[in-house]
């Protein structure tokens, strides 16, 4: 068997079952995600949500799912067949095969590549297309719009998204998860990670990844009254429903990347608790559960609001904490904290 594992076939076979089984975990993921974010909405409002399908309303999300396989397929009849249904594929695939390179472990990482942050950002700025094609498949000025309106969102954000990237590439020196996870380990446990140091820009990411993932108060293209329903109105079942799942993977990819960045990845926040996968999973869950309690509570912004933030106060402090942080790094300041690459971690 041991033979049979190091010949072509057998990487080939190792390999799709990792593959598989991180698919798995973010398909079941998303399945409670949902279950969650409705749960959390409906006890901010002090309703009781789902509860009737399954034990506590948990398999009222595989409800839904099967509800919108089943459905008929809408295509309007002046649409561009092919690329409308592309469109929904194109957000899925896409927000699926960016946790290539999310480690859950210190070796629990299906590629352990050099440049994964790049390519991590390369495959999330390529998700806009997805919302493009599907506004302008739609042959109509509605879902047309709101599709720009997202570009324009995205786009904006990802900016920042990056600057604030670039601080913690310079303080690791290294565009590697595990690397950056490992920079952060240390005998202060929790007071050893990069949230301290990097401390004004947790905030910042956090508001980013909101407005990046179109999660409330930023859900504008696809909340505005004159838009009806943003970039998908025209989408009806299957389609409609991987938009939505692209979308909920998408955030679940940005609570990873506040996880690995910020907050240590796998690490244990206590010095002598030992490391591992559950640590990521709660961690991330916990961020879920701030995204939730956003959408709950904060209240939706105008556009014009919305863009300002992202060019006239995001960019400017992202750019400017990436020539502090440079600074600080080159100098050894705070006793090598913004220097991880230089003092071993």
């Amino acid at each position: 068997m041991e033979e049979f594992f190091a010949t072509n076939a057998g990487i080939l076979v190792i390999v799709l079952a990792q593959t598989l089984l991180v698919v798995a975990f973010v398909m079941i993921s998303l399945l409670f995600l949902v279950y969650g974010d409705r749960k959390i909405w409906a006890a901010v409002q002090m309703r009781r949500g789902p509860n009737v399908v399954g034990p506590f309303g948990l398999l009222q999300t595989v409800a839904d799912a099967l509800k919108y396989v089943v459905k008929e397929i809408v295509i309007p009849a002046g649409a561009d067949r092919t690329v409308f249904m592309l469109a929904p594929l194109t957000s899925f695939v896409l927000a699926l095969i960016a946790w290539a390179v999310i480690p859950f472990g210190d070796t629990w990482v299906l590629a352990d590549i050099n440049v994964a942050i790049l390519y991590v950002f390369a495959v999330s700025s390529l998700e806009v297309y997805g919302v493009i094609m599907g506004g302008w498949a739609s042959n109509s000025k509605y879902p047309f719009l709101g599709s720009l309106r997202s570009a324009a969102q995205m786009i904006s954000y990802e900016v920042s998204i990056g600057l604030i990237i670039i601080g913690v590439i310079i303080s690791t020196g290294s565009m590697n998860f595990g690397d950056i996870v490992r920079a952060q380990d240390g005998n202060l446990g929790f007071f050893n990670w990069y949230w301290l140091p990097h401390l004004p820009m947790v905030a910042l990411f956090f508001i980013s990844c909101l407005a990046e993932t179109n999660r409330p108060p930023f859900d504008l293209p696809e909340a505005e009254s004159e838009l009806v329903a943003g970039y998908q109105v025209e989408y009806s079942s299957t389609p409609f429903l991987l938009f939505m799942a692209g979308e909920y993977i998408a955030i679940f990819l940005m609570c990873a990347l506040i996880t690995l960045l910020f907050f240590g990845g796998w690490l244990s926040p206590i010095p002598g608790l030992p490391d591992g996968a559950i640590w990521m999973v709660l961690k991330m869950a916990f961020f879920f559960f701030l995204f939730a309690m956003v959408k709950a509570i904060v209240p939706r912004y105008r556009y014009d609001q919305l863009m300002r933030v992202g060019w006239k106060v995001f960019l400017p402090m992202s750019l400017g904490w990436v020539v502090i942080v440079a600074f600080f790094a080159h100098f050894g300041l705070f006793g090598g904290a913004y220097a991880r690459w230089a003092v071993g971690g």
